[in-house]
């Protein structure tokens, strides 16, 4: 069956950085676009970044723009987020996801397979 494994998270000072990984098992992984969500206590879960399938195009929520990157080895079947300057707004459990379309969206609701997640809590 289909498995995506997050790893990576952790605590980290503000303006620190973190680097999450999501492990892919099961699927095609290269006829997958992947993305990030993050979900915060008590709020919806949101759109973090979308990488496409074999990674040329990438896209991003606005208040992470200029700080986090998303990247993709399909030989490694294996999603990235380089996460730099964080900000306590960014703590949330973060969790990767499979699209299998090829229409770009934000929505939770048009990707398939899901994580577990990765709690990544940024305080001093």
């Amino acid at each position: 069956q289909v498995q995506l494994v997050e790893s990576g998270g952790g605590l980290v000072q503000p303006g620190g950085s973190l680097r999450l990984s999501c492990a892919a098992s099961g699927l095609t992984f290269s006829s997958y676009a992947m993305g990030w969500f993050r979900q915060a206590p008590g709020k919806e879960r949101e759109f973090v970044a979308r990488i496409s399938r074999i990674g040329l195009m990438t896209y991003y929520t606005d208040s992470v723009k200029g700080r986090f990157t998303i990247s993709r080895d399909n030989a490694k079947n294996t999603v990235y987020l380089q996460m730099n300057s964080l900000k306590p707004e960014d703590t949330a459990v973060y969790y990767c996801a499979a699209d299998g379309t090829r229409t770009y969206s934000a929505s939770a609701m048009q990707y398939d397979y899901w994580g577990q997640g990765t709690q990544v809590t940024v305080s001093s």
